[in-house]
């Protein structure tokens, strides 16, 4: 069976954070799913899905680009949860300053600094005024989709330069592997101020 995590952010930072930490987190990355919106056919990811090699987790992204109604990102989600042979084993749901009014659950939210919270966190990674909540694009679906684990962030490989690429998108790579550890693929990395 193969195992993915969602990611609610395609543009191009989000794509150049991801690769770069994806091989060092023994993950692999669907850069086909990048856009902003997302294009790609939700038949079309699942064939991709299924054609990847290597038995590790498939990061995908997914970007409705502040469309108000269900979106072919959102779309996209719900068809892959929907196939038997695929297991979604968490989402990084990506904070935005959207007018669609979005929100989805979260389990922990990762801010700028690195530091996990009960709370959500903004565009900017900064601590929001909502315990367990995070607006963004791209995100209202996942409460639908009952995933294991949700782990809100700012903009990836923004937030003020915080993730940027060229420091390791250090944010990002906290939250992909939060998910990883909770899902049983890697033992947990966190600072004993972060517990």
């Amino acid at each position: 069976m193969k195992k993915v995590i969602f990611v609610t952010d395609g543009d191009l930072a989000s794509k150049k954070a991801l690769e770069h930490i994806a091989q060092d987190l023994q993950c692999t990355v669907l850069s086909a799913s990048h856009g902003n919106p997302t294009t790609i056919d939700p038949e079309e990811l699942v064939d991709l899905i299924k054609l990847e090699k290597e038995d590790i987790p498939i990061i995908i992204m997914f970007d409705d680009c502040g469309i108000r109604d269900v979106g072919f990102g959102e779309t996209a989600m719900h068809y892959i949860v929907s196939q038997e042979d695929i297991e979604v084993i968490g989402a990084v749901a990506v904070a935005s300053q959207t007018h669609a009014k979005e929100w989805t659950h979260v389990d922990v939210s990762v801010d700028r600094f690195g530091h996990l919270s009960e709370y959500g966190v903004d565009k900017e990674g900064l601590i929001d005024m909502e315990i367990g909540r995070i607006n963004g694009d791209t995100v209202s679906i996942l409460d639908d989709l009952n995933l294991p684990c949700v782990v809100g962030i700012g903009d990836i490989g923004k937030m003020a330069r915080f993730d940027d690429v060229k420091k390791g998108a250090p944010i990002t790579r906290k939250a992909i592997e939060i998910i990883l550890e909770r899902s049983g693929y890697s033992e947990p990395n966190f600072e004993a101020d972060d517990i």
